[in-house]
């Protein structure tokens, strides 16, 4: 849905979208483009949160000599940016990816010139597979990171507005006397910063599918500065917040068990570590 809403023609809210995309193409349509993501969510979790918490334990070995003592907002901040910075490198070919496979469906509407797939109703990519080829085969590396410009600029200020509102929430939300955040705090705290976090970021995600999803049968645009000032210039500003509730709503639970399962699975390695080395 989010990424229909921001690079699709002829969807006016949310619902109407649900509709349309149930009523062309089942159920089945909600899943396109899912089975990449899905086997590299695993892999890309892994490296963004593992770089933020090495670059935190590095920045207070630094800064107090002790990488365990707690950080503080400015390196909690540093370590964001530094995670959102390396996500790119993973993410990039990942949703260009998952959004060619959404769109290659959709009609191109340019000056009422609708232009469909060479054969009717048949796709332009077999598969995740297929479509990563293609795309390496006819634009090289640069189109497999096509739109990283856009990503960059969203990543990088998203992660601070992720981990920052996490761990002030957290903070605020765990009861006075303990240790750790209880299993509910971390819910709560990782729910609410996925949500402004999102929320917050939709603008420059919005750019970023437009430009990945530029490319399934014309080069529209030129950059990440130049679709910035077509989607202005034909939509007005409004087009800057297309899918914006649905941002908000999937990062909720998203990042509720995003860093739930993170901070659980450092309290069980801990305690492991602790078992082993009494």
């Amino acid at each position: 849905l989010q990424t229909r809403l921001q690079a699709g023609q002829g969807y006016g809210n949310t619902l109407s979208c649900v509709l349309a995309v149930y009523r062309n193409e089942s159920v089945a349509g909600f899943f396109k483009g899912m089975s990449f993501p899905l086997a590299s969510v695993a892999v890309y979790s892994s490296v963004v949160f593992g770089v933020f918490s090495n670059t935190q334990r590095l920045l207070s070995q630094l800064r107090y000599g002790d990488p365990s003592h707690t950080p503080a907002l400015t390196d909690v901040a540093l370590a964001s940016m530094v995670a959102g910075f390396v996500s790119v490198g993973i993410g990039t070919p990942v949703d260009l990816v998952k959004i060619r496979l959404q769109m290659q469906t959709q009609p191109y509407i340019e000056a009422n010139i609708k232009l469909k797939p060479t054969v009717p109703g048949f796709p332009v990519y077999r598969g995740p597979i297929h479509c990563f080829r293609t795309v390496l085969q006819k634009e090289g590396i640069a189109g497999i990171y096509r739109g990283v410009g856009a990503m960059l600029l969203r990543d990088v200020p998203g992660y601070c507005l992720y981990f920052i509102p996490y761990t002030f929430f957290c903070g605020r939300i765990t009861p006075d006397g303990c240790i750790s955040p209880n299993p509910s705090s971390i819910w709560l705290a990782g729910g609410i910063a996925g949500a402004i976090s999102w929320g917050t970021a939709t603008p420059m995600d919005v750019v970023k599918s437009r430009l990945q999803a530029d490319g399934v049968y014309l080069n529209k645009y030129k950059g990440t500065l130049d679709c910035i000032l077509q989607s202005y210039q034909n939509e007005g500003l409004k087009v800057f917040f297309r899918g914006i509730t649905v941002n908000a709503v999937r990062g909720f639970p998203m990042s509720s068990a995003m860093f739930l399962g993170y901070e659980l699975s450092l309290k069980a390695m801990k305690r492991d570590q602790t078992e082993t080395n009494p």
